[in-house]
């Protein structure tokens, strides 16, 4: 069954108030499912624009940025819930830092159904920034979500660089993996972007990335942000030849969409050029 996919190149504003964070993501999806779309991807941390609503003396402060937003979440979880029920579609809503108890917060990717239930994966494993600077905590739990376009992962930026991860989930029955990334250089970019793509072609699937793009020079935690969003495949007869189905303008904020077909995952499996999927055990025979 084939669906139309878009992954927002989400930029990072400076709030007025809630009303304005509203008007932009209802702005998004409704953009969005005007063309069709029926699976939305937001990025890693675009939440953070909402520190924007509290004084200077907060969203300046990597820990009580992360404290005041807890007030913020419930309103965060009706307005993408209600507009995944109102246009009969996926949004994974990029991620919010959510405090479990105490002071361990978690990176947590929201997935959000037509039916108005969601579910969530949290980000596994941790930047650098978010070890020993904004004390996140990884999350403990792989996990994959069923759809009717099939079964859907979500690797959280940093995640997408490690192989393991994506090939459990892909063994799980996931045909594609959405990636909602926040990088503050170029090079961070291409890793994730790298590590996209690495994926798709190694387990053969689809694999899906959207970045925060643009500047806010008043955060701490998401000041600079660079990439493009993109749809990558298999690599192999019946898709592109380089593997990118779609991919967007660098630092621009705009939807990049492309159409798949979750059914032609198994096809390729079977019947490519090559067996990256299948062969993937054989390498655990090689010694040196």
């Amino acid at each position: 069954m084939k669906v139309k996919i878009a992954a927002a190149q989400y930029d990072i504003g400076f709030l007025e108030n809630w009303d304005a964070y509203r008007q932009k993501i209802e702005r998004w999806v409704n953009e969005a499912a005007a063309e069709g779309a029926k699976i939305l991807l937001f990025p890693e941390y675009g939440s953070m624009e909402l520190a924007s609503l509290f004084g200077r003396d907060i969203y300046a402060s990597l820990s009580k940025q992360l404290t005041a937003m807890q007030s913020l979440l419930d309103g965060y979880i009706e307005l993408h819930r209600g507009l995944a029920h109102q246009h009969g579609c996926y949004i994974q809503s990029g991620t919010f830092p959510v405090r479990i108890e105490g002071e361990i917060y978690r990176n947590r990717a929201y997935l959000f159904m037509p039916n108005g239930e969601f579910d969530y994966q949290d980000k596994m494993m941790m930047t650098r920034f978010e070890n020993e600077q904004w004390l996140i905590n990884r999350g403990l739990e792989l996990k994959c979500f069923d759809t009717e376009y099939g079964r859907i992962a979500i690797n959280i930026c940093y995640d997408s660089e490690f192989p393991m991860l994506a090939r459990k989930q892909v063994e799980a029955g996931a045909n594609l993996i959405l990636v909602p990334s926040c990088t503050d250089t170029l090079a961070g970019y291409h890793r994730v972007r790298i590590g996209c793509q690495a994926r798709a072609l190694e387990n053969q699937c689809y694999v899906v990335q959207s970045p925060t793009v643009g500047l806010a020079p008043w955060s701490e935690a998401v000041d600079v942000n660079i990439g493009a969003a993109a749809i990558y495949t298999p690599v192999d007869r019946g898709f592109p030849d380089n593997g990118i189905l779609a991919i967007g303008e660098l630092n621009a904020a705009q939807w990049v969409f492309a159409e798949i077909d979750p059914d032609e995952i198994a096809k390729v499996r079977e019947n490519g050029q090559v067996f990256n999927y299948r062969d993937w055990p054989l390498q655990q025979a090689a010694s040196l």
